[in-house]
């Protein structure tokens, strides 16, 4: 955002002005408005200031400037009021200019959810209103009527109380007619009742206060934008079912509002341009577009769009002219602009006016390679004129023979013309004159060209010469210069067709990568140093001509292949041995320490953990099969941790592992551990029970797997409550006891 529209400058200018007279408050007021023509609040502010030293003809003259752009209900009630004021003293002449100016004020933003007290202001100067005779008095109700029904359909704030006082009104002049109104009224009232409370959703997400801004991509400006989204999708839904027009009307009257915020936002005028032009209302989609491009002249989106709104209604001379303005006098006019006038001569006047404009636009100062470019491939496709396009790209040639993507569109459209000695000669040409840093992509397109159309000996040279040619740039390493595999899967490939697999592709990329880095490998790598100056040092290439010796590399020496049997420490205890003890027992660790030790980490574990670590089976490569493993686990004899705070140490068995109450410090259990005869007993009722779940195969469904744990959960309560009375277990698979004894 640039400081034009510096939002907080603009209320200390606002503020400022104030303080002072009129006099001089006039040029802040201006410059405030000039650059925020849409801010309500500052022309309130404005005007207020005029009507305040009873400055009338510059009120006046402050309203037909702002009113119709800014449908804000504070600034029309400012307005009222100055007529009011105006027309007091003027009798019935006065009266019958306010009503006027009531209706005005209500044509326009009388459907604004905060336009309720307008409609009471309004109803209650139109009951003031003086009747002489019968009949005055008859219009003077007929009048009232007719705006209390006006207003009770209108979704406002106010609109419950508008309903009760139309319901005393109508009693008070007759309760037989009044009953048959408001039964008549009722169902109107209910939907702009419904309608109010969803609208008012929508409403209350809205900053009435934010003065319009360019996008600058804050949130709180993404947030209003979405929320005016809202709002007019959902007024274009029609959710009160009213009639067309009068929900045109609306939707018209959101959109202004919506503009008055977000003015510099051209998708909102795009929108609601396009809006007009589908409802049938071409003339007020122009006049919309025209407003767009007073507001963001420099907006070449909606000139395209407004010239093709009115090519589509056939005024061409209309759409030519909005080309016109856009292109001025051609010294600043884009290369873009050339070609879509261009193309709309071509598409309105014919081949020879669009022939004309080339030939002028090809001497403007900002004409490019892509006019050329346009224009022959119109020339060649729509006109089928091929050697109009042959022209005009040998003319640009002359011209862009610098620019590898004007060869590389010349060389696509010979390619069409399957002519292929005027592509070599077109190639040869180009990279005789590019620089070698430029014509990477030129290289690499002829190459393309001589795999599809030329034999070996001259595929063979291009290629040769290619490297050679970007060797000398310095971007490929001297390796480039000799024949790698890589070469025969660029030759032998099409379109996304390869001669060999995708992991031989990676492989290939790896070695090509090792291939630069050759020279840059060192054997005793010291900390502080960079990488690329040891590369510099071994390998004698100076600093100016090794653009990544600044570069720091990792160590690649020290690195080994993956593989979880060398891992050391607890997670290398994942893998159980034979014998049931530790994991690879007899095996060399990549730690360098003895099997030993592993065993005192386990001791130093609690024996619940040590024990599910001993169970874990052993599996391939990194990522174990989730559900055999926890199979495995389930039908192994994990202990119980006790629910106290110490955990019994024991040393780790050679056997199987040992069951709760050989961990367990509880009194009870070993209490009853001295009855021999009723403690095997029960042993050996625990492994009946258990068989039947832990001699069924391996599970591999997870469901099953719960239910495996479910049933052994509830044999091992109900074996364990015989021994402690009311112990509260965990799962299965944690081994937690949740509960205490005793």
């Amino acid at each position: 955002m640039t400081e034009k529209y510096n939002v907080e400058a603009a209320e200390i200018l606002a503020n400022e002005a104030l303080r002072l007279p009129i006099s001089e408050a006039v040029p802040i007021y201006e410059q405030l408005l000039s650059t925020f023509p849409t801010a309500a609040k500052y022309w309130k502010q404005y005007v207020e200031a005029h009507m305040t030293v009873n400055n009338d003809d510059a009120t006046k003259q402050i309203f037909s400037r702002c009113l119709l752009n800014c449908l804000q209900i504070p600034l029309w009630r400012c307005y009222i009021r100055f007529i009011r004021k105006v027309n007091d003293k003027r009798g019935n002449e006065g009266q019958e200019e306010t009503r006027k100016a009531f209706d005005f004020m209500l044509n326009y933003v009388g459907a604004d959810i905060a336009s309720g007290p307008v409609w009471m202001e309004y109803i209650a100067f139109l009951r003031s209103s003086p009747a002489q005779t019968t009949q005055e008095e008859s219009q003077r109700m007929t009048s009232v009527r007719k705006a209390y029904q006006r207003a009770i359909v209108t979704p406002t704030h106010h609109v419950e109380q508008l309903w009760r006082d139309y319901e005393n009104f109508e009693n008070s002049i007759s309760r037989a007619l009044a009953k048959g109104l408001v039964s008549e009224y009722q169902p109107k009232y209910n939907s702009a009742r419904a309608v109010y409370r969803e609208r008012k959703k929508y409403i209350d997400e809205i900053d009435w206060n934010m003065l319009a801004i360019p996008p600058s991509g804050t949130s709180k400006e993404e947030m209003q934008w979405m929320a005016w989204k809202r709002l007019l999708a959902f007024e274009k839904a029609n959710p009160q079912r009213i009639d067309s027009a009068s929900a045109n009307k609306r939707i018209v009257f959101t959109y202004e509002q919506c503009l008055m915020h977000l003015y510099h936002y051209p998708d909102i005028w795009y929108e609601y341009a396009t809006w007009h032009a589908k409802a049938g209302s071409i003339d007020s989609a122009i006049k919309v577009f025209q407003r767009a491009l007073k507001a963001l002249p420099d907006s070449e989106m909606l000139r395209y769009g407004y010239a093709e709104l009115e090519e589509s209604r056939g005024a061409i001379q209309a759409a030519k002219k909005v080309y016109e303005n856009l292109l001025g006098d051609g010294s600043n006019a884009s290369a873009l602009s050339h070609i879509q006038f261009i193309r709309f001569l071509r598409r309105s006047e014919g081949v020879e006016a669009a022939r004309k404009y080339f030939l002028d636009a090809r001497k403007s100062p900002n004409c490019t390679y892509h006019v050329y470019v346009a224009h022959a491939m119109m020339a060649f496709c729509l006109d089928k004129d091929a050697k109009m396009a042959h022209n005009v790209f040998e003319a640009g040639l002359k011209r862009f023979m610098h620019e590898p993507g004007y060869i590389l569109e010349y060389a696509d459209f010979l390619y069409r013309l399957n002519d292929d000695r005027n592509i070599r000669a077109l190639f040869e040409r180009a990279l005789s004159s590019l620089p070698p840093e430029e014509s990477v992509e030129v290289w690499k397109k002829f190459t393309q060209f001589e795999q599809t159309y030329g034999d070996l000996a001259s595929m063979l040279k291009v290629e040769q010469r290619r490297k050679e040619a970007l060797f000398r740039t310095g971007d490929d390493g001297t390796s480039e210069l000799e024949s790698s595999l890589q070469d025969v899967v660029s030759r032998y490939s099409f379109m996304d067709l390869w001669p060999c697999s995708s992991n031989d592709l990676d492989h290939l990329a790896r070695q090509e990568w090792l291939a630069r880095n050759i020279n840059k490998k060192t054997d005793k790598p010291t900390l502080g140093i960079e990488a690329g100056s040891a590369d510099k040092i071994s390998s004698g290439v100076s600093s100016n001509t090794n653009p990544l010796a600044k570069v720091v590399y990792p160590d690649t020496s020290k690195m080994t292949i993956y593989d979880p049997r060398q891992m050391s420490g607890p997670a290398a205890l994942a893998v159980p041995s034979a014998s049931g003890t530790l994991p690879y027992s007899g095996t060399p660790f990549s730690s360098g320490g003895p099997p030993n030790a592993l065993n005192d980490i386990l001791k130093s574990l609690p024996p619940a953990f040590a024990a599910f670590m001993t169970n874990l089976p052993a599996v391939e490569g990194p990522t174990p099969d989730a559900d055999f493993v926890i199979s495995v686990c389930l039908q192994s004899n994990i202990p119980l941790a006790t629910g106290k705070s110490g955990t019994a140490s024991l040393p780790l068995q050679s056997g199987p592992a040992p069951c709760t109450s050989d961990i367990s410090d509880s009194s009870k259990f070993r209490s009853r551990d001295r009855q021999p005869g009723k403690r095997k007993d029960m042993d050996r009722q625990e492994d009946d029970e258990s068989s039947t779940v832990q001699s069924q195969p391996l599970p591999r469904d997870v469901f099953k797997i719960r239910q495996l744990q479910k049933t052994r959960v509830a044999s091992s309560s109900r074996v364990t409550s015989s021994y402690t009375g009311s112990a509260s277990y965990g799962s299965a698979l944690s081994g937690d006891l949740s509960g205490s004894t005793g």
